[in-house]
């Protein structure tokens, strides 16, 4: 009868220490039914399970596994596991899979604690916890830039949705963000990204400069607040702060737009997005000139936004077709997947405000990016401690692979 054994191997990692142990496993047709393997800080963790065939001996195969461990400097461990022990992990297979994602300027000891305990009180069992971001230096003043560390787990919990909340209000109490998904194949395989412009792409909502210029900032703004918390429905804020532009002149949207502020991170994610292939989209309540000259200084794919209604060079108030408000940045979202021949579950969304809310929540992955506490609770993830690139750890991605 086959025997089952999990072998642990420790000590200073060095080039060929895996196939050295291997060969000998070869040596005498010995089945690997699992392996992993991590090196940190040149401390290296091997883990095998194998099953030695009825043909061979186990004590053979150990003696000459311990002599080669010896000989390269490393310790070996082993212990039987019975049929009934692997048939039980096998079936862990079978139980769903997430992604528990922290980023943060730091994490901390604390951080980690807190979040695996309510894992664990979910009946979830961490299988692989990764580093996203680069290897923290010891300088102080580049040691709060980003960090992020990705927990792969597996389970049942109750209730997911609880779950998420609570993962959340943790975030909320640590300072630092928590991404909660489920592992599947859409989450390797995004293709489409749309962002949010004002407050999201740029640091700045436009409207509130344009306000300032024509010296009615205060009301605009007062109402925009009102707008981002969901107050007030975003078709009238729209309208009632256009009004209070009436008779702005045209020359003012070029001195704006020479004052845009791109938020940080923007220009990182774009660069890496295009260089990894997606389309990427603005779909903005602001307007279209704002969103056409980030388009040329961003190589993006489309903007849709609101088209100001100008005539004889002055702001009328109005807008030109349909307005872009919550709803339709939904249906502009699916109208680009769908042109473009992209399943929803392949997109991700980015914005800041409740009118972003119904794009967020059509995507298979919806951000709310430093937005008010309605926007956070409505959306499916959040980022509000890192800039705008923080969404590459979100899609999975190490900064080793990134500009």
């Amino acid at each position: 009868m086959s025997e089952i054994l999990l072998i642990n191997v420790s000590g200073p990692d060095r080039p060929g220490l895996t196939a050295s142990l291997t060969r000998i496993l070869a040596r005498y047709e010995v089945h690997v039914l699992d392996i992993g393997q991590a090196v940190i800080h040149n401390a290296l963790s091997l883990g095998m399970l194998v099953e030695i065939p009825e043909a061979a001996e186990p004590a053979p195969v150990l003696k000459d596994l311990v002599f080669c461990a010896h000989e390269l400097g490393v310790d070996l461990n082993f212990q039987p596991v019975s049929s009934d022990d692997y048939q039980q992990w096998v079936q862990h297979q079978e139980k769903a899979r997430f992604i528990i994602t922290l980023l943060g300027r730091q994490i901390q000891a604390g951080h980690i604690a807190q979040i695996t305990s309510i894992i664990s009180e979910a009946g979830l069992s961490i299988h692989d916890i990764t580093r996203l971001s680069w290897r923290m230096p010891l300088q102080h003043e580049n040691r709060t830039r980003r960090a992020c560390i990705e927990l792969r787990v597996h389970g049942d919990p109750p209730n997911r949705t609880a779950l998420r909340a609570e993962l959340m209000a943790a975030a909320t109490q640590l300072g630092i963000d928590i991404g909660f998904q489920e592992d599947s194949l859409f989450r390797r395989s995004r293709r489409l990204v749309a962002f949010d412009m004002d407050s999201t792409l740029i640091q700045q909502e436009v409207i509130d400069e344009l306000a300032a210029a024509a010296g009615v900032g205060e009301d605009v703004a007062a109402i925009t607040a009102r707008a981002m918390r969901g107050e007030i429905e975003f078709k009238e804020s729209l309208a009632q702060r256009l009004q209070l532009l009436r008779g702005l002149d045209e020359s003012t949207l070029e001195a704006v737009c020479q004052r845009l502020v791109l938020t940080e991170g923007a220009e990182r994610l774009v660069q890496n997005l295009k260089k990894m292939g997606y389309k990427i989209a603005v779909i903005s309540g602001g307007f279209t000139y704002f969103g056409e000259y980030l388009k040329r200084r961003l190589g993006l794919d489309f903007v849709y936004a609101n088209e100001l209604h100008i005539v004889d060079g002055k702001i009328t108030g109005q807008v030109v077709g349909p307005v872009v408000d919550g709803p339709r940045k939904a249906e502009l979202l699916c109208e680009i997947a769908r042109r473009e021949g992209i399943r929803m579950e392949q997109v991700i969304a980015v914005g800041d405000g409740a009118n972003d809310l119904p794009m967020l929540n059509s995507a298979g992955l919806g951000i709310a990016f430093h937005a008010k506490p309605v926007v956070r609770e409505g959306a499916g993830q959040a980022i509000s401690t890192l800039g705008l690139d923080g969404v590459l750890y979100l899609m999975g991605i190490p900064d080793r692979e990134t500009d």
